[in-house]
């Protein structure tokens, strides 16, 4: 692969970093001193205004490749984009590139009806309202997303659904109005992967209660959040199936190979941020005499961290390379590649320069511990580094 960037991937890298550098850096300690302000699950002003700018610059739902919605990018040229977006992590949403709705979009754009776009992936482009992705569930291990045991039962002209999800990304959100909940309309069916189907549920449908958020250590990540939802006989029309009973997996596997990259892509972002604080602290925190920096491990540590991030950029560069020339499908190898080493990457990163901060890295004023919280997520977000691990044995055997 050529890895020079195009011109047109150039220009757009330089107005996303310039959108950052005026707008959101200086912005960060307003956007924590909104969530701390009143109801910690209402939308920050500072996003809203954001978005506006962001949308009136052309800056706007950059993520969708191959669709007339988006910005035309493919994967490969979205990737340092995402990467900018990434170092901050509420900036994704002012572009309208924030995760579960970039999943969600293409989801609808590319497997909703006309009827379906109309009313929610028109209004999910615009930034007017939030989405949530319910798949995983408490009493089973959702890592084999055949295990499932939600069920979506058809009943004349509608569907009834029963079911307890959790780490619902988004549920939270007062804003979030859809669900796209995965379930299962033919528990019977010899082909397991046959059994699944995904369909659309409005929050405000009756039987659906949000029980609660769920931390991540200790972080409920306000306004956007992680819900425990229960779905108690509720109905909705037959019309919100999506592509059809029995194709949940073959969605999923649509959705999922985007999704990961785009995660992979802005911890790269988190982890150069990481990076600069750690040589910005290193170089001007003075013991014993001397600047840290000039001490024991850690001109090692800043060079290994190098190492292991351009290491990571490479490899998801490749793996959205393939994703454009040769389709997710045969691209899975590489992704699940990739989702494996960019959390790890992170985390590593991320916990050196934890440790370079001292005891204020531990702390909430760095925003170091809330970014390692995230990172260390990710290594079971959208399936564990086992998961992955296993499957790209399998191809590699199979090779």
């Amino acid at each position: 692969m050529n890895f020079e960037y195009s011109e047109k991937t150039q220009e757009l890298i330089a107005r996303v970093s310039a959108f950052m550098d005026e707008h959101i850096y200086p912005n960060e300690q307003r956007f924590i001193d909104e969530v701390n302000t009143g109801d910690r699950w209402e939308h920050t002003a500072v996003v809203e205004e954001l978005k506006v700018k962001a949308k009136e610059l052309g800056l706007w739902n950059l993520f969708l490749p191959e669709s007339e919605h988006g910005a035309g990018l493919t994967n490969l040229e979205y990737a340092p984009l995402c990467e900018l977006m990434g170092r901050v992590l509420w900036a994704p949403e002012v572009f309208n590139c924030n995760a579960p709705d970039t999943g969600n979009m293409e989801v609808l754009a590319r497997y909703g009806t006309e009827e379906q776009k109309k009313q929610w992936l028109e209004p999910l482009l615009e930034g007017e309202i939030r989405s949530c992705f319910a798949m995983t569930e408490p009493a089973v291990a959702s890592s084999d997303a055949t295990n499932i045991e939600s069920s979506i039962v058809r009943d004349g002209d509608e569907y009834v659904i029963n079911g307890r999800k959790w780490w619902s990304s988004g549920g939270n959100d007062p804003r979030c109005k859809i669900f796209i909940f995965m379930g299962k309309t033919d528990p019977e069916n010899e082909n397991r992967h046959r059994q699944q189907s995904m369909i659309l549920v409005p929050r405000d449908t009756p039987g659906v209660t949000v029980l609660r958020h769920l931390p991540v250590f200790g972080y409920d990540d306000a306004p956007h959040g992680h819900a425990e939802i229960l779905f108690e006989n509720v109905r909705v029309p037959a019309s919100n199936m999506l592509l059809g009973e029995g194709r949940g997996f073959e969605i999923a596997q649509g959705r999922l190979g985007p999704g990961r990259i785009h995660h992979c892509m802005r911890l790269i972002g988190l982890a150069e941020r990481a990076l600069e604080k750690m040589c910005d602290r290193l170089k001007n925190r003075v013991a014993f005499g001397k600047p840290v920096a000039l001490q024991t491990v850690w001109a090692e540590r800043i060079a290994e961290a190098r190492i292991m991030i351009d290491q990571t950029r490479f490899l998801v560069l490749n793996a959205a390379w393939k994703m454009d020339t040769v389709g997710n499908k045969v691209a899975a190898k590489e992704i699940g590649m990739i989702k494996i080493a960019a959390p790890q990457m992170a985390c590593q990163v991320i916990d050196w320069a934890i440790q370079a901060h001292g005891g204020g890295g531990v702390s909430d004023d760095f925003g170091l511990a809330y970014a390692y919280a995230m990172a260390r997520t990710l290594r079971l977000a959208d399936g564990p580094d086992e998961v992955h691990r296993n499957q790209v044995a399998k191809m590699e055997l199979r090779g």
